[in-house]
């Protein structure tokens, strides 16, 4: 009755038409007056999914979602690492996401790491990626003409758009997938290296990674196979990539 702020009959009316659905699936305790979930509970509306109910934990524990608006009745105690929190207006979000609907380029000044000034440049946004820290707009820029990742926070302003030309289907990085082969450090003992397998779930000892060729050097850098094996002690490496000759000729 909390919950959906119904009243008893009618709470009443939906108890008996779930016990009619799944009888097993919830008995009454005498003791405590309340029904409770049975030993052989089966779900009949919704498939468990351990990584939808850890996202909404960290959605939660990150204030994007106020905890009045989980779906999770009772949350446990749960916290996260603390991100940098990127400043992305979201009047810029809005002209990028609209541009991208209406399939229209716009112009936009960005502040780029490579001119110690701001510039003002046409681009014509596509798709919005995220690099596991921060936004970008894929989009095709019109200065440098080809296909390029811009931050949102590096946007500082918009002042016009107009009809593209560009289609998204050209955009062959974004469009295209590479597979990323990857198992446990070789130099991990047998215990380590199982305990491994299962943070990634692999099978057979490896485990397989798709991921856009746009976002590639992202991930990479994210999962620490940017750099040699070596560079690192195994057991903070942790996983190795096994087909680096494919990698190589994608990045």
């Amino acid at each position: 009755m909390d919950q959906f702020g119904v009243s008893v009959n009618q709470a009443s009316t939906d108890l008996n038409r779930y016990i009619g659905f799944a009888p097993a699936n919830m008995v009454y305790d005498k003791s405590a007056r309340t029904y409770v979930r049975g030993s052989a509970f089966q779900p009949q509306f919704l498939e468990p999914d351990a990584s939808r109910y850890l996202a909404q934990l960290r959605s939660v524990a990150e204030n994007i979602l106020d905890r009045e608006d989980s779906w999770i009745a009772n949350l446990p105690s749960f916290a996260s690492a603390p991100t940098p929190v990127r400043g992305v207006d979201p009047v810029t979000l809005r002209s990028v996401v609209g541009a991208i609907r209406r399939s229209e380029e716009i112009e936009i000044r960005y502040q780029s790491l490579s001119s110690p000034d701001p510039r003002w440049r046409w681009i014509a946004p596509h798709a919005i990626a995220f690099d596991g820290f921060r936004w970008h707009a894929r989009a095709f820029c019109l200065t440098d003409e080809c296909f390029k990742d811009f931050l949102l926070s590096r946007m500082i302003e918009i002042r016009g758009s107009r009809e593209s030309g560009t289609s998204a289907d050209d955009d062959l990085d974004w469009n295209s997938e590479v597979v990323l082969e990857v198992a446990p450090h070789p130099e991990l003992s047998e215990t380590q290296a199982k305990v491994i397998a299962l943070d990634y779930g692999m099978r057979g000892g490896s485990a397989k990674i798709k991921v856009r060729r746009a976002l590639l050097y992202y991930t990479l850098k994210r999962l620490g196979l940017d750099t040699a094996p070596s560079a690192r002690e195994p057991e903070d490496q942790q996983i190795v990539l096994l087909n680096r000759e494919v990698v190589d000729a994608n990045y």
